[in-house]
């Protein structure tokens, strides 16, 4: 998409990410995931946005000695995140979750919601694969929550309403690209007072296989993989999971 950057998503959306997201997964469950991962040890989240996680992570890991920082290329984001109680127990950083990806070691680091699927190119991916493995603890985990591509996948142009109230609607535009593996769109609101706000996302997106290729050659060996966090295992046919790899 072009103009489109690594900050453009965190920058449109961190006005009405909590808002619009609120409900997009279990956060104790999840929490309570990646504290039996991270053991009493340290954590990175990348993509760390408004602190969804992070914050009620450190909260409950504190006791037990877990550290917990956040990097996001987003400085609207971050903004958003420091006004919250307690995201003073939260060290973040901005920056690219590649190349200013903090030093560690880390015993765990994980990335939420498709967001390595931000990194545009696979490259980009594999690169951040390669960035974790270096930084973890021997027997470090690398955790990542995904979606799993429709097979085939999507192609074309869809427009859809995503809300609708008497003087506001948002729309969903987006154009699919399968043999890139690429999406991009926009939310599109109109409000009765004649504003128009364009929220921009775009993602390259892997199914499960891939990003296991993308982990052995960083030195990264799975060691299971959920629907979701702290869910069932993993079956054929799932549309998302959420996969754990440890550092051999």
């Amino acid at each position: 998409m072009e103009g489109y950057g690594p900050s453009s998503y965190g920058d449109r959306f961190a006005d009405v990410y909590d808002d619009w997201y609120r409900g997009l997964s279990d956060v104790d469950a999840t929490v309570t995931a990646l504290l039996d991962l991270a053991g009493s040890g340290s954590v990175l989240e990348l993509g760390v946005g408004t602190g969804r996680l992070a914050i009620p992570l450190a909260a409950a890991g504190f006791d037990l000695g877990v550290t917990v920082r956040g990097i996001d290329s987003s400085a609207a984001m971050l903004d958003m995140m420091r006004v919250k109680p307690g995201a003073e127990l939260v060290a973040t950083q901005l920056g690219d979750m590649v190349d200013d990806m903090p030093d560690g070691p880390f015993d765990l680091v994980f990335v939420a919601y498709n967001t390595l699927f931000n990194l545009a190119e696979p490259d980009r991916q594999a690169a951040c694969f390669r960035a974790v493995a270096h930084r973890l603890t021997p027997g470090g985990r690398f955790v990542v929550e995904a979606f799993v591509p429709d097979d085939p996948p999507r192609d074309g142009s869809a427009v859809t309403v995503r809300s609708m109230t008497a003087d506001r609607v948002v729309l969903s535009v987006s154009i699919h690209h399968p043999a890139e593996q690429l999406a991009e769109g926009q939310f599109i609101e109109f409000t009765e007072a004649g504003t128009v706000r364009l929220r921009p996302w775009s993602i390259r997106y892997a199914p499960p296989h891939e990003l296991d290729t993308m982990a052995a050659a960083a030195g990264l060996q799975l060691e299971r993989r959920w629907f979701g966090f702290g869910d069932r295992e993993f079956r054929e046919g799932d549309g998302r999971h959420v996969s754990v790899w440890h550092r051999t």
